[in-house]
Formats: structure tokens, C-alpha cells, sequence
């Protein structure tokens, strides 16, 4: 996301204050920029043309990274396709004005009745998991009368060299068919009266900010598309998930999106399969932010903290992952009871009861009370993480339009919390 300094007004997305939005809309709120949404996923479709791939290749938004109807709406609205992993995410991509027929379904654990809406709705396809999964689908697309789209997903064992918690792709991960036993479970796949076969699926984890790992993935997939062709099982499409890593510390500069495909773009010169790839952090994540307000300065012997009004449950990675997000104020401001101006380094804390409810770590600021602060890069596993711990209403969401805000979510209230409860006779 671009920011702009307004001098005295303080940062801009787009062309709207970030102070007005605080005055409209109140704190936390996350702020995203339909044109940095946009752009990001135009980068994406330019690479692919660029290599030729524009008529046989898809984009399908991850939705898990931000699931808010604005923003599906937006991507549909693009020409993107959908990767779920839940009936929910279904659900939401529909009634966002996604097309069933865009729609990939990923995960470990779908449900039947997940599967049954699937198939109701006409996906694209689903990408299986375990054989398990194979049967279980069979029996229910049967129960409908229905062949079901499927892909396996074949999990390549390589290292994508991110966070553990992130990486998919290795063979201690519970994702996926290992890739020494696909070539047997679609031979079953194939076998199976209720299942077409229609592609391969492959996806090694999130954050990757080399283009290797995934590069190497890719070619272990297109051996395996190879010997499966002589087989006789011959595939339409060659899905190679998401994963790419976007900047979160301004000293750390992401690959341009057209880099980061160019190794993977480069196998496929020649061949006749439909592309698939799913990215979602590298959409969405640096086209939005957290705006937040300094409630208290607490300084102390050893650290001195900052008491902003939003926390670990609006955004958890912080706390999750020990994640970074540079954290800029709004307008240049003094420094409490220092001198104007005047800089300390300070632990940037939320309300919550718990010690790791942290946003950011010996960050070095000018801060007094009631400042805002913009926590930058918060587009992707912010709020589609975001919890009621502590009883805590979820955030407001505001989308940037040139000069416009429009609320596209609006803040939970504390009675919203509690309402499906009740108390015992």
C-alpha cells in the first residue's frame, strides 16, 4: 500500500486522511485500498500473458487470507477464481458474486455435507487430500448421482524455507499425498465410478520470498503429470497454489510478482495443460492496514510501553508467529513527557490480558497519548483471524476508493457477543 504524508493532516491511503477515517469510523480499524487490491492482482494476470498463459490460466484467490465480501466482490468482479478450504468460504464467495465454476476447494478435513454443497454449487474442482478423502467423496457425489471434479494434492517434500508454521510442503506436514504414493492413489482415483480426474495440485507453504523452492516443486509435479499421461490418466490442469511472500519490513523488499512466476512460467512453454495458482497473502496483504490509537504510555525501568486499542485478537500474527509489521505513526507528533519530538523505544502492547499480546517489539517512536498509529501490511491474516478474546467486538473495515471510505464492515457491538448464549434455568 502506498501511503502519502499530508504534512499536517498526516498519512493517506489513497486519497482519504487516515485521521478522518479514525474520526468517522473510530479504532482499531483496518483500512485497505481498492487500488492496491487491484494492482496486485493485475500484476499477477500481466505475468501470466507475458508468458502466454492468459487464455489457459486462472487465478484463484486464497480466501482464507481475507475473506470480506468487498473484497471477493472486488476479485470476481477482476475475472478471479476462488481457492476454499471450508463451506463457509463457499458460502461467502457466492454471495460475494464469485462464479461456482471458479471455485477450487482445498483442505484436510472437508465434511461431507461440505462436499455436498460443493457439488450442488458446480465447482471447479476439489483438491483431495487422502485417500480417505477419495472414498468418502466417491460414496457422496454417488449419493447425488454426480461425477466430482478432483485433483490430488501431492505434497512434494520441499523445503520452502519460511516459518514452520507455514510450511506445507514437506513430508512431516499433514497436507497433502506424498508424493511417492500419488501415482498409486490416482490410479484409485481413476477407478472410482463418482470421480473424474482433472488435475494435479501442489502448494509448499506461505511467505516464500525465493521463486526456488516452488520452482523445484514444479518439476517434481510436471514428472509425475508426465508419468501419469503414459499411464493413461492424462490431466486439463496443473495447479500450483499460492505462497508468495510479500514486504513486511521496509529493509526486506519482496520479488515483483513477474519474478517471482518467471522460473515457474518458464516449464510450461509447450504445453497444453490449464494453470492454476491460488495466491492470497500476496494480493491482499500489503494493500491494507490497521489503524490503532495510543490509550496509554507506560514507561518503565527497563522497557517502556505503549497501550494502543487494538490487540492480539485483531491481529494475531504478532502473537502467532512472531511476525513483524512496521508500525508508523499517522503525524509526526512529541514524545509524551520527553522532550518534543524527542524518540523512545517502545514495546507496542494491546489491552489483553496475556503477555504475548504484542504488536510490535523496541519499535523506536515519538508517541503521547491519543496518537494514531498505522500497523502497516495487515491486509492478509489480520482480520480473517481476528477473535472476541477478552469479550473484545472485532474491528470495523474500511475499503479506499479514490476520495471515498466505504464501511464494508462495520464494528461488532458487545451485546452482538453475547447474544446466541444463554444462561442456565
Amino acid at each position: 500500500m502506498s501511503l502519502t504524508n499530508l504534512g499536517g493532516d498526516g498519512l493517506q491511503v489513497e486519497a482519504v486522511a487516515l485521521n478522518d477515517i479514525a474520526a468517522r469510523f473510530g479504532t482499531p480499524c483496518y483500512v485497505y485500498s481498492r487500488l492496491a487490491l487491484t494492482a496486485a492482482y493485475v500484476g499477477y494476470r500481466n505475468a501470466l500473458h507475458a508468458h502466454g498463459l492468459g487464455d489457459r490460466a486462472l487465478i484463484c484467490y486464497a480466501v482464507k487470507a481475507n475473506s470480506n465480501l468487498a473484497i471477493l466482490n472486488l476479485f470476481a468482479r477482476l475475472g478471479a477464481g476462488f481457492d476454499i478450504v471450508s463451506g463457509g468460504e463457499l458460502a461467502r464467495v457466492l454471495a460475494a458474486g464469485g462464479s461456482a465454476d471458479k471455485i477450487v476447494f482445498s483442505g484436510v478435513g472437508k465434511s461431507r455435507e461440505e462436499m455436498r454443497q460443493a457439488l450442488e454449487a458446480g465447482i471447479h474442482c476439489f483438491n483431495v487430500e487422502s485417500t480417505s478423502e477419495l472414498e468418502q467423496l466417491n460414496e457422496v457425489a454417488g449419493g447425488l448421482n454426480r461425477r466430482a471434479p478432483v485433483s490430488l494434492r501431492v505434497n512434494p517434500d520441499v523445503d520452502a524455507r519460511t516459518h514452520p508454521y507455514i510450511s506445507t510442503g514437506l513430508k512431516t506436514a499433514k497436507f497433502g499425498v506424498a508424493f511417492d504414493q500419488a501415482f498409486d492413489t490416482y490410479r484409485r482415483a481413476a477407478s472410482l465410478p463418482h470421480l473424474a480426474v482433472k488435475g494435479i495440485d501442489c502448494h509448499i507453504g506461505s511467505q516464500l520470498l525465493d521463486p526456488a523452492p516452488a520452482a523445484e516443486a514444479a518439476d517434481k509435479v510436471l514428472a509425475l503429470v508426465d508419468r501419469l499421461a503414459a499411464a493413461g490418466i492424462v490431466l486439463e490442469h496443473i495447479d500450483l497454489g499460492g505462497g508468495m511472500g510479500i514486504q513486511y519490513r521496509r529493509e526486506e523488499p519482496a520479488p515483483a510478482t513477474a519474478d517471482y512466476l518467471a522460473p515457474m512460467l518458464a516449464k510450461f512453454a509447450g504445453r497444453r495443460e490449464k494453470l492454476i495458482f491460488e495466491p492470497g497473502r500476496s494480493l491482499v496483504g500489503n494493500a491494507g492496514l490497521l489503524l490503532t490509537r495510543v490509550q496509554v504510555l507506560k514507561p518503565g525501568e527497563e522497557k517502556h510501553f505503549a497501550v494502543v486499542d487494538a490487540a492480539m485478537n485483531d491481529l494475531m500474527r504478532p502473537a502467532l508467529y512472531d511476525a513483524w509489521h512496521d508500525i508508523v505513526p499517522v503525524a509526526k507528533v512529541g514524545a509524551g513527557d520527553t522532550a518534543p519530538g524527542t524518540p523512545m523505544r517502545y514495546e507496542i502492547v494491546g489491552p489483553v490480558c496475556e503477555s504475548g499480546d504484542f504488536l510490535g517489539h523496541d519499535r523506536e517512536l515519538a508517541l503521547k497519548e491519543g496518537d494514531l498509529l498505522a500497523v502497516l501490511s495487515a491486509g492478509a491474516y489480520g482480520m480473517a483471524m481476528a477473535s472476541n478474546y477478552n469479550s473484545r467486538p472485532r474491528a470495523a473495515e474500511v475499503m479506499v476508493d479514490g476520495t471515498h471510505a466505504h464501511l464494508i464492515r462495520r464494528r461488532e457491538s458487545v451485546a452482538e457477543l453475547f447474544a446466541p448464549e444463554s444462561v442456565l434455568p
